[in-house]
């Protein structure tokens, strides 16, 4: 028989809970496990599950819990070389692996004006919902620290899209009910950056295409509102960020984007998790954005393994292909 877990407040933020198994895996994996993400507004942390670092099975075994598709890194345009070499549907996020990509920068300055750790946009760089460059966007990532890095660094924080739209001004809510933001996938050359540099984007094979995603989001779950964009290197700052406004890094849209990202991530709607080894971390990507933060790549060695759960995204996308798989693919 299954034991319940308990289900506490997360410390330190406003929104999420912790979930305090009753037995190790895999005898303590719980039913209710989505009923609590939901509860908690699309944040769960779960500590000491050291056994996932020696069956990294466990990790897909607890993600199917959240939905009925956990990617396959296999069968996705990525490079295998991040992908687990057991567990094809464990994404390694790491500089253990040659090419892989560095962690960012530190913000510039180190800390706010008053002293604090820096999380709001756009002091803090990076802000993000997995993979919404994609229709239809995955629902639920898992994050598990096989070998975090010294306290103090390589945190990875989080912001609630739920509590950000419920504080927005009746003239933003507004605004923004209808809107659609211009998704695109890193990359592809039309982040910020390019666009702020004058460089010319190159065309884009179709299933590389950004993609349109309503800037407020109904939960297909709770049915709550969540404000559901990204920020610098993850919208088209060409035609975007937003379908029928002024595109471009200096237009009516990006002084929208802006003023969203900077209320989006209020401290009072952040959370900053510092890893210990065996922590998981369950987010709700239809209703959270995340941003990773700087450690010291050159003398530690990071190790945390992801899993992406899809299957529900809402009526919206009812009946739509995979936008990232080539048709050729898709049909064969």
């Amino acid at each position: 028989m299954t034991v319940s877990p308990e289900i506490l407040p997360l410390a330190g933020a406003a929104f999420g809970a912790e979930i305090r198994l009753a037995q190790p895996l895999p005898a303590g994996l719980p039913d209710g496990l989505p009923e609590a993400l939901a509860d908690a507004d699309g944040l769960l942390l779960v500590r000491g599950l050291t056994e996932i670092a020696r069956d990294p099975g466990l990790l897909v075994s607890l993600s199917t819990r959240f939905g009925r598709e956990v990617e396959d890194y296999r069968t996705l345009l990525t490079r295998m070389k991040m992908a687990h070499p057991t567990v094809p549907e464990i994404l390694m996020v790491t500089n253990m692996v040659p090419g892989a990509r560095p962690p960012p920068d530190r913000p510039e300055p180190p800390l706010t004006a008053d002293g604090r750790f820096p999380v709001q946009y756009p002091h803090r760089h990076g802000w993000h919902t997995d993979q919404s460059y994609r229709r239809p966007p995955p629902d639920i990532s898992l994050f598990y620290a096989a070998n975090p890095v010294t306290r103090g660094t390589g945190q990875t924080l989080f912001a609630s899209g739920v509590l950000a739209y419920e504080a927005l001004p009746a003239a933003l809510k507004a605004r923004v009910e209808t809107l659609q933001g211009l998704h695109a996938q890193p990359g592809t050359g039309r982040g910020r950056e390019e666009a702020e540099a004058g460089r010319t984007p190159g065309p884009n094979v179709e299933h590389e295409r950004s993609q349109p995603q309503p800037v407020v989001r109904v939960h297909p779950v709770t049915g709550r509102r969540a404000l559901y964009l990204c920020e610098r290197s993850q919208m088209d700052w060409f035609e975007g960020p937003f379908v029928g406004m002024e595109p471009g890094p200096r237009g009516e849209g990006a002084r929208l984007l802006d003023e969203l990202m900077a209320h989006y991530t209020r401290p009072e709607f952040v959370y900053v998790h510092e890893w210990t080894q065996g922590d998981l971390l369950v987010w709700d990507n239809r209703c959270l954005i995340h941003t990773a933060t700087w450690y010291d790549a050159v003398n530690e060695q990071r190790m945390m393994w992801r899993t992406t759960v899809r299957g529900n995204p809402g009526t919206i996308y009812d009946g739509e292909p995979p936008s990232w798989i080539p048709r050729e693919s898709a049909t064969s």
